[in-house]
């Protein structure tokens, strides 16, 4: 983005060292020891004389010269990804001619709440210099960058010239499509198993027939077709692929279990990036990927399809979502749910149950949606519990931090056992590890034959 300086008055543009206050305050003590050794009363008075001269110089060097002499331009992508680290390139031209030393003051957007961030470097006569840093918004929504300020100063270093550069610029923060792209690069790359996605290969259990080829060492002999064997005088096989265009739903819960952070992220954050991922993959796999938001009086639903622009729809719907103060209403889900899906579906259902009594008051309608569709249950373990019942305790109160925090990580466990008690699939993950841990949960039901 190619910026224009803003016009300013000299009082604006124009600034002092600190330089120039210790020169100034060394000239004072001289006058100050010139009262009793009068001696240096002649030398107070040059360094003064050559104090101002050099000021005097600093000030032509910087001043007369146009508002162009220094150009900015800051470039960035219009769409920044959630929770990753975007660059962000200033690119800074010195068309002085001598060396100056910059420093590129950023008014960042509100959302960072950084104050005192500043770039610094040396630019030689008519060189270029390229400023790079890293910004990781936490937050979905659209970001203001304001103006950049970039102040010089000369090899003297007792004057300093400020250039405002009007490079406002909006851009929004949308869910990680960049790890939308890794998985993407890592499965056309067939390297998906180093960033721990593991594909579980179970011969001959696809319902969906594709053709009869030779046998070959490695397949699995109770697929052997027998007829075509004896029509043709050698071992003949049946070969089956996965089943393709089954629905697949995301169902993401924004009450106010989904409002906790961690690492600077919502819960719902992480549920929104690893739905994007889930749907991409689902979408690659042939399946039909689809949406569905809820909360206490509202339901969003995006129906599933296969087709390429579903994830930039599902994208959409997703920047858009904020979580609420009140408790979702899993009743209405269940009735919404029940009225609009027609087929049996995998819901990946994304909430969070702290404790028993929350599940049990959400089970019945849990139990309804797993009566018609394939239920996955995706909830959160609590890291920082966890931490804290790997310490070792020293006093009284370390040990009921520690006994309060192992209660809280055993109801996890019986969450995941009671959900088992109806048929319920749970998934307990680390937020952290939420994206890989739904893929990889994804996989397995689809080479179990379960979806």
């Amino acid at each position: 983005m190619v910026s224009s300086t803003v016009k300013n008055n000299l009082y604006q543009i124009l600034f002092f060292t600190n330089r120039l206050y210790f020169l100034l305050g060394a000239n004072i003590l001289l006058f100050f020891i010139s009262f009793f050794y009068p001696r240096f009363y002649e030398v107070a008075i040059m360094a003064f004389i050559i104090l101002g001269g050099v000021f005097l110089l600093d000030m032509l060097l910087l001043l007369l010269r146009p508002s162009g002499i220094v150009s900015l331009s800051r470039k960035l992508s219009n769409r920044l990804n959630n929770g990753d680290n975007n660059e962000v390139v200033l690119e800074c031209r010195n068309s002085y001619p001598f060396p100056v030393w910059v420093s590129v003051i950023e008014e960042l957007p509100t959302q960072f709440q950084e104050r005192d961030f500043s770039l610094s470097a040396k630019i030689n006569a008519g060189a270029t210099h390229i400023f790079r840093y890293e910004l990781r918004p936490v937050e979905r929504g659209e970001y203001q960058f304001g103006y950049s300020n970039v102040f010089i100063k000369s090899a003297l270093g007792i004057v300093v010239r400020r250039f405002v550069f009007d490079n406002e610029q909006t851009v929004s923060v949308y869910p990680s499509f960049q790890q939308l792209r890794h998985y993407e690069l890592y499965a056309y790359m067939n390297r998906l198993n180093e960033i721990g996605v593991h594909k579980r290969r179970i011969i001959g259990h696809s319902m969906e027939f594709d053709h009869i080829k030779p046998y070959t060492k490695g397949d699995d002999v109770r697929m052997l077709n027998w007829k075509a064997t004896a029509r043709t005088g050698n071992l003949m096989v049946n070969n089956y692929v996965e089943e393709r265009s089954q629905q697949v739903y995301a169902v993401i819960d924004k009450g106010r279990a989904m409002k906790m952070p961690f690492n600077g992220l919502s819960l719902l954050d992480y549920a929104v990036n690893a739905s994007l991922v889930f749907s991409n993959v689902a979408i690659n796999k042939g399946d039909k990927a689809g949406l569905v938001t809820f909360t206490e009086n509202k339901i969003e639903l995006l129906a599933a399809s296969n087709k390429k622009v579903q994830v930039n729809k599902i994208m959409e719907l997703l920047y858009a979502q904020d979580t609420q103060w009140q408790e979702s209403d899993y009743e209405a889900l269940s009735v919404k749910l029940r009225g609009s899906l027609s087929t049996r579906s995998l819901l990946m259902l994304y909430t969070n149950f702290e404790s028993m009594s929350g599940l049990h008051r959400q089970l019945p309608y849990l139990r309804r949606l797993a009566r018609y569709h394939l239920l996955l249950v995706v909830f959160f373990e609590n890291t920082e519990l966890k931490r804290v019942t790997e310490q070792t305790a020293y006093d009284v109160e370390s040990i009921y931090k520690q006994t309060i925090a192992q209660k809280f990580a055993f109801d996890k466990k019986l969450i995941v056992r009671e959900l088992s008690k109806y048929g319920i699939m749970s998934l307990l993950s680390p937020p952290e590890q939420l994206t890989l841990n739904v893929v990889n949960k994804y996989l397995e039901l689809k080479s179990r034959m379960l979806i």
